[in-house]
């Protein structure tokens, strides 16, 4: 699996304007629904809220990956956006987010959610790119960045 097989250059926010944890979530929530054919707006974002009041899908080195399954997303999809200034996002080191990437999922497939999550978790490991994914200046940059990784590290 490809991140930019699952990620539009259009569903890259660059700066995203939001202060806060649940607004940043429900703008790219918005992003997606206005960039790709899911049909459940309100579905969406409760599942993405509704897992994110779970436990906190801040994963620590300012990065945020919040995530949901809902009824009307019809595959894999995934929205990126980098705050203006870091928000609070109840990160298990205790560090604002100056990056989010939403994934949102069809009910019915694990799998490929699964797999989304390891390779972004993969790519963040490097300190040296994930550092460049938060200096970038536009939208359309933080994405040829992610290609270009992706081009470099294939197998």
């Amino acid at each position: 699996m490809r991140l930019t097989d699952i990620l539009q250059p259009e569903c890259v926010v660059a700066p995203l304007e939001s202060t806060n944890k649940q607004d940043a979530i429900f703008a790219l929530a918005d992003v997606l629904l206005a960039h790709t054919p899911i049909n459940d707006g309100p579905g969406l974002k409760e599942a993405i809220w509704q897992r994110e009041t779970t436990r906190t899908t801040g994963i620590g080195h300012g990065i945020g990956i919040p995530h949901g399954k809902a009824a009307g997303v019809d595959r894999l999809r995934m929205a990126i956006g980098r705050p203006v200034e870091p928000i609070e996002f109840g990160a298990i080191d205790g560090k604002p987010v100056d990056l989010i990437i939403l994934l949102a999922s069809p009910l019915d497939q694990t799998g490929p959610h699964i797999q989304a999550l390891a390779k972004i978790s993969r790519m963040l490991t490097d300190e040296d790119f994930r550092g460049a994914l938060k200096r970038v200046e536009s939208a359309q940059m933080l994405y040829n960045l992610i290609a270009e990784h992706e081009a470099s590290t294939a197998v």
